[in-house]
């Protein structure tokens, strides 16, 4: 097997970027940063990220596991969101 199947030519004009002023960059599709976005943000540089969750082991029926993985990727998440929903009202 000695066919090459990828390139390593890359297909960028490099030529035009380094050529290319701030102007010239079209940034219409990037939202306005608003002062709320500001006031959400968390510096954290340098700093080990919190860890926020904990590994458990936990019984589920496995009718309802099922249910839960059947909707795609993120079920232990949607799980997680509705512990703290039912946490949050009690």
């Amino acid at each position: 097997m000695s066919e090459k199947f990828t390139s390593n030519d890359s297909l960028t004009d490099w030529e035009r970027l380094d050529n290319m002023t701030d102007e010239d960059i079209d940034v219409s599709d990037i939202p306005e940063i608003t002062p709320e976005m500001f006031a959400r943000a968390i510096v954290r540089r340098g700093l080990r990220p919190e860890p926020t969750k904990e590994q458990v082991t936990l019984r589920i029926d496995s009718d309802v596991l099922a249910w839960f993985r059947s909707q795609g990727r993120g079920y232990q998440t949607r799980i997680n969101a509705l512990l703290r929903a039912y946490m949050e009202a009690h």
